[in-house]
């Protein structure tokens, strides 16, 4: 039987770069070989795509602090001529990508998870895993999710939206709107994620720093009600039929009292997973069909997982945000959340691969002429 190429595309230009090197190593040991021939391409911090030797993967393990590519293989252009798809070296010669292959973005964040691969990709005619262009920028832009959400009646906790903009002009009057929200708050990017720039606000005098901190990440940031909650997780896999894995729950225990960048990737001992979460059933069912239904309210296909606050007081379920390119890190929920459910790592890799092909198929029979 001939083999899929698999190109697994990682590293990126946002911050979470090391993560994603953690997760595309995952992705790498889980690939069927009877089924799948892997091309590992990683793109560095300056934007450059490049071939990656197996060693750097089979090397990345540990703190991501401390992680890197190789960079030394050769680098890649990427053209979008519909005659001639796919990734081609740097020095013109014929494509690395034949029609039928397929790439499996382990992007984290921006110009990675936010639509803009996913969009350079279908240029090309590539499929590739995960959600397409429109559902990956939606789910990236946590205000834009939101307020999608909310016009569906699907509940989240009330925000504030801050701009750089807005903070230049009149930096008093955005703090003082977002303190109406009362404290404590978070304060977070729209468009990134692993919790990075994320703040815990306890007190109107740490708002200030907490924006700035935040606005070093995106141009425009929320500010978020802080309730008492529990912290539930819920993985989505499909395209037309999407379905919900067995819900989990986050047990927080780091310094930074919630599930920070350190408590997920640094922290040994920051948190830990229960699978399925202890939740009555009608709550397990009630998490499960919210994540259903947001995954097709954003335009969702392929993967993501589904974060919620559920209330400790009032017992009230609210979506928190969308993760279109979930971590694949040894400790990643999303895929163990499909463990628990039945679906080991290697199958639902091969089922993510499988998705996509699925959705480039769909694609290639639609009209693009008259």
């Amino acid at each position: 039987m001939k083999k899929t190429r698999v190109i697994i595309l990682f590293g990126g230009r946002s911050a979470e770069h090391e993560v994603s090197l953690l997760s595309a190593r995952n992705v790498f040991l889980a690939l069927d070989r009877e089924r799948f021939e892997p091309l590992l391409v990683g793109i560095d911090k300056q934007g450059h795509w490049r071939i990656e030797p197996d060693k750097t993967l089979l090397d990345a393990a540990g703190d991501p602090r401390l992680l890197k590519l190789v960079a030394a293989g050769r680098e890649l252009a990427v053209p979008v001529h519909p005659e001639s798809p796919g990734l081609a070296p740097s020095d013109g010669t014929r494509p690395l990508l034949a029609a039928d292959d397929v790439v499996f973005p382990v992007l984290h964040g921006t110009y990675g998870e936010d639509g803009t691969v996913q969009g350079l990709l279908e240029l090309a005619d590539i499929a590739y895993v995960g959600p397409g262009h429109l559902g990956s920028a939606i789910g990236m832009d946590k205000d834009v999710a939101k307020r999608l959400l909310a016009q569906a009646a699907i509940p989240v906790v009330p925000w504030r939206l801050v701009t750089a903009h807005e903070m230049k002009r009149d930096a008093a009057g955005c703090l003082a709107r977002a303190s109406e929200l009362g404290f404590p708050v978070f304060v977070k990017p729209a468009n990134a994620g692993s919790s990075v720039g994320v703040s815990k606000v306890k007190s109107a005098a740490e708002l200030p720093a907490a924006v700035r901190a935040a606005l070093a990440f995106d141009t425009k940031i929320l500010v978020e009600a802080g309730i008492n909650a529990r912290e539930i997780e819920c993985a989505v896999l499909g395209n037309d039929e999407p379905m919900a894995s067995m819900p989990a729950e986050i047990v927080v225990h780091h310094k930074d009292g919630f599930y920070s960048y350190d408590a997920k990737y640094v922290d040994a001992d920051g948190a830990d997973a229960k699978i399925p979460a202890d939740l009555p059933a009608a709550t397990l069912a009630r998490v499960r069909g919210l994540a259903v239904e947001t995954f097709r309210t954003l335009e969702l296909a392929g993967m993501a997982r589904v974060d919620f606050f559920l209330d400790r007081e009032s017992g009230g379920l609210y979506v928190n945000e969308v993760n279109t390119i979930p971590g694949f890190t040894a400790i990643s929920m999303y895929p163990k959340m499909w463990e628990a459910s039945g679906v080991p790592l290697k199958e639902l890799v091969s089922r993510l691969i499988d998705l996509a092909s699925e959705r480039r198929a769909a694609r290639r029979a639609l009209k693009t002429q008259i």
